[in-house]
């Protein structure tokens, strides 16, 4: 399939013709604000931990605008009542919560900890500071690789339990 994707218009157009809303969340550059924590705890080791915060603070400051702009985008369909703007943020939140910084977070905190310790175990003369900064190129190396599953991941769990409840869908006004 063919994407031109429009900076100005912030549309794609796909080959049929069909123009579709572009989220700036989730489709340009800004989506990698949401990754601002995984690079600071894959830096962890070398940085003070102000920094490591910080970049949590840069990843909770995206899913906050993400959710804003989802529940704002579901007020403005027709028929969308109050309790499915409210879905469609708490969807939003939590979804983003989970796969842009818990989980992440969590998983390149562990891959350079582990990282950390198996060097100290296997190759002991290395100094501490190169140590670190292999650490610090496996935790960047990984991103790319925990992406994908960890959306995945969050997804099936998320169909599977409060998704279940959530009224995600509004009926348009009878004419």
């Amino acid at each position: 399939m063919y994407l031109l994707v429009s900076r100005r218009s912030w549309y794609k157009v796909i080959m049929t013709g069909v123009k579709k809303e572009v989220d700036i969340y989730r489709d340009t550059p800004i989506r990698l604000l949401g990754y601002a924590n995984e690079v600071g705890e894959a830096f962890r080791a070398l940085t003070p931990i102000w920094f490591v915060r910080s970049t949590y603070g840069v990843a909770s400051c995206y899913v906050v605008a993400d959710t804003y702009d989802k529940a704002n985008k579901m007020s403005k369909q027709p028929g969308a009542s109050k309790r499915a703007v409210t879905h469609a943020a708490l969807d939003t939140l939590v979804w983003q919560a989970l796969a842009s910084v818990m989980v992440p977070g969590f998983t390149i905190n562990r891959v350079c900890a582990g990282s950390l310790v198996a060097l100290a175990r296997v190759v002991p003369k290395l100094p501490l500071n190169t140590r670190k900064w292999i650490t610090t190129a496996v935790g960047l190396g990984c991103i790319p690789f925990i992406v994908h599953p960890i959306d995945t991941g969050v997804h099936y769990v998320m169909d599977n339990t409060m998704r279940k409840y959530m009224d995600l869908h509004f009926e348009p006004p009878h004419e």
